[in-house]
């Protein structure tokens, strides 16, 4: 066992996820997060690990043939779009996109080797990407390719997804919609007022899926308060469905002040969802929950909102 039972990945070829200094997903973000990690004494506290890059192969077990090559080729030129308009193409975004995937699936295996308990990989959750398209800043659908691979490598098939970036996880509820093992709870700004539009409340799952996924659509403007007055039937939720393994999303861009959304929690509502997931990872499976860092477009937010979610795995009173 590793000498904490928390490992966070951190490098260069991880923060190179980003599409330039001036756009909100820029490259800064991981090292704004690791600052406030170093000022509160906390890098000592867990295992720093590197990233890792993924193999096409990997990618592949979400993501369809034809669009990572499109992304192969943007990634050469480092011109146009990926979509419509919101993820711009730039030299090396198929490496940089690659080493989210492969740092996420190193995570994954490391949670289930037991070389950790937990981890959390800042530069990761990056939930609306299709398989078959980018959307919304996100290149590979990491979360996606995290439930294909513990289905596939390690036979686990009961998994929990719980989301509370401001933004609806799209791209993971539609695929797996249909899914009656994949547990899906999202927290988000309604999608009447903000970005992707979707994940109303009546979105519960298709088929033999119907009743397994919870969209919890939040009013502009709402805080702490609200929040956690919601999380306590999506956690009971949760409990009832027994999962073998969690993944948390855990955007900062549901904290006030985020320059592209509008709900108002502060950090604790994250340090509220690690600390209460642990819990449940702890009762269900044994401890294994990996976080994924999300969105966040203020750089003291996210600091500030990764950091607590650091502080409560760790089992750190505040």
């Amino acid at each position: 066992m590793a000498s904490s039972p928390l490992a966070v990945y951190v490098g260069e070829a991880l923060a190179a996820y980003g599409f330039g200094e001036e756009h909100p997903f820029g490259p800064d973000r991981m090292y704004a997060f690791w600052t406030r990690m170093q000022a509160l004494g906390l890098d000592s506290k867990v295992e720093v690990r590197e990233p890792v890059s993924a193999t096409e192969t990997q990618i592949l077990c979400f993501q369809e043939k034809d669009y990572l090559e499109q992304v192969k080729k943007r990634s050469l030129s480092g011109f146009g779009y990926l979509d419509a308009c919101d993820t711009p193409a730039f030299k090396g975004v198929f490496e940089a996109a690659s080493t989210v995937v492969g740092t996420v699936l190193a995570a994954l295996d490391d949670i289930l080797n037991a070389r950790c308990r937990q981890a959390f990989v800042p530069i990761a959750g990056l939930h609306h990407a299709r398989r078959d398209a980018a959307a919304g800043f996100c290149v590979f659908n990491d979360c996606g390719i995290a439930i294909e691979t513990l289905r596939r490598q390690y036979g686990i098939q009961r998994i929990a997804y719980v989301d509370i970036d401001a933004h609806h996880g799209d791209g993971v509820f539609y695929s797996f919609e249909d899914d009656v093992d994949l547990v899906f709870v999202d927290f988000h700004e309604d999608g009447r007022y903000l970005y992707p539009g979707t994940g109303a409340v009546e979105e519960t799952g298709s088929g033999p899926a119907a009743g397994t996924k919870l969209n919890i659509p939040m009013p502009p403007g709402a805080g702490d308060e609200l929040f956690f007055k919601a999380w306590e039937p999506a956690e009971a939720f949760l409990d009832k469905a027994k999962p073998e393994f969690i993944l948390l999303q855990c955007g900062a861009d549901s904290l006030a002040g985020d320059p592209i959304t509008h709900l108002k929690y502060t950090e604790e509502a994250h340090r509220h969802a690690a600390q209460r997931l642990k819990l449940l990872a702890e009762r269900h499976c044994g401890g294994r929950l990996l976080a994924l860092g999300g969105g966040g477009y203020n750089r003291g937010n996210l600091a500030r909102a990764w950091t607590a979610v650091i502080e409560a795995l760790l089992g750190e009173s505040h």
